[in-house]
């Protein structure tokens, strides 16, 4: 079955752990793990020097709790909308990903936290 046809929980099955491991690679300072399910386009854009950048922000803030919002179904893709929460603040904030199936990998093509 491809992966758009999924049922909503197998793909958060999927995605969940894939946007954990990025965001603790955030936390961590791991370029590697950061990017680990990029796509190459992604990969192009969040260079180690880019994550260093997005990095270096004072104070550091670490991604904690995150929620789960909703499942979009796209033609080609799945985007999904957390509520996301940092250490540094209570404010709620939305972490949006758009995950894309290639060569039978679940890959991040666009993320962003804001």
């Amino acid at each position: 079955m491809k992966f758009i046809e999924m049922e909503k929980n197998e793909i958060l099955g999927i995605v969940e752990p894939i946007m954990d491991n990025c965001l603790n690679g955030s936390n961590e300072d791991n370029h590697a793990k950061h990017t680990r399910d990029f796509t190459e386009r992604m990969r192009k854009i969040v260079t180690p020097e880019n994550l260093k950048l997005q990095l270096s922000k004072e104070p550091r803030a670490l991604f904690v709790e995150r929620k789960f919002i909703y499942l979009f179904r796209r033609q080609s893709s799945i985007g999904v909308i957390w509520k996301q929460y940092i250490s540094t603040s209570n404010d709620e904030l939305m972490n949006q990903a758009i995950f894309l199936e290639k060569n039978e990998k679940i890959l991040i093509d666009h993320c962003m936290i804001c």
